[in-house]
């Protein structure tokens, strides 16, 4: 989708809280972050604007979180408007149903063969597309960092995450695009589906079975979210390469 707003400040402060909470499927329903920021030139209204991407495990659960945070987060957010991010795929509910939120005194406009729907709220109007596009995707591409010290992981992973973001198409939906409890799939506890990855936690080498190197007493891994697997080849190889161009 794409959030635009008077100025980049404002596009920007709804396109975090919209992706907020979303680092992962496992317990945030869906994953979130933001793809890059738009000129005036790349929007459909010629304001400053922020792509963002969300990605969940299906399609009921998907438009369930499009529909959520954009009423939560982009329609409360002054001065924004909302649009389609991706023309094709399955179109699914954008502000569609947001349209309601205007109590009957919303407008219904078809520019281009595309509707909108201009709600009026409190500092004016709130316009957005109906729909936006889904299309099957990729999630859950990673690497992990292993490094002599907590710092030289974080500094690797800065240095990955600063050249991945300038790829198209894809998104690093942890903190700062960087998780530090990485996860295995299930655990001691029967309520629980994934645990901590004790096989790369530097403090248990001594009491399980570890894949860690005696030097190692740092990891920290990177996830990649992308439309498609070329664009997480993309981000994956230049944020190793950032990585490595780090330590060498």
């Amino acid at each position: 989708a794409i959030i635009t707003a008077q100025n980049e400040k404002w596009a920007m402060i709804s396109a975090q809280a919209m992706t907020g909470f979303a680092t992962s499927v496992i317990a945030c329903g869906c994953e979130a972050g933001i793809e890059r920021v738009l000129s005036p030139d790349e929007t459909p209204d010629g304001r400053p604007g922020v792509a963002i991407m969300i990605y969940a495990m299906g399609g009921k659960g998907l438009a369930k979180q499009l529909e959520t945070r954009a009423g939560q987060c982009v329609l409360t957010s002054p001065t924004s408007a909302l649009f389609a991010g991706i023309e094709g795929g399955k179109p699914i509910p954008l502000g569609k149903n947001l349209r309601y939120f205007g109590d009957g005194f919303q407008i219904a406009k078809k520019i281009g063969g595309k509707r909108y729907w201009r709600v009026p709220v409190m500092d004016g109007e709130f316009l957005t597309e109906a729909t936006t596009g889904m299309v099957d995707s990729v999630g859950g591409g990673n690497f992990l960092v292993l490094a002599e010290s907590q710092p030289q992981a974080l500094a690797a992973c800065e240095a990955a995450i600063e050249e991945m973001r300038k790829i198209p198409n894809v998104i690093m939906p942890f903190p700062g695009g960087v998780v530090r409890s990485g996860s295995k799939v299930g655990s001691k506890y029967a309520s629980l589906g994934a645990s901590t990855n004790d096989a790369f936690c530097p403090t248990l080498k001594g009491i399980t079975k570890t894949d860690l190197s005696p030097e190692i007493e740092s990891v920290m891994e990177i996830v990649i979210d992308g439309l498609s697997k070329e664009d997480i080849d993309k981000a994956m190889r230049v944020g190793i390469q950032a990585v490595c161009d780090l330590g060498a």
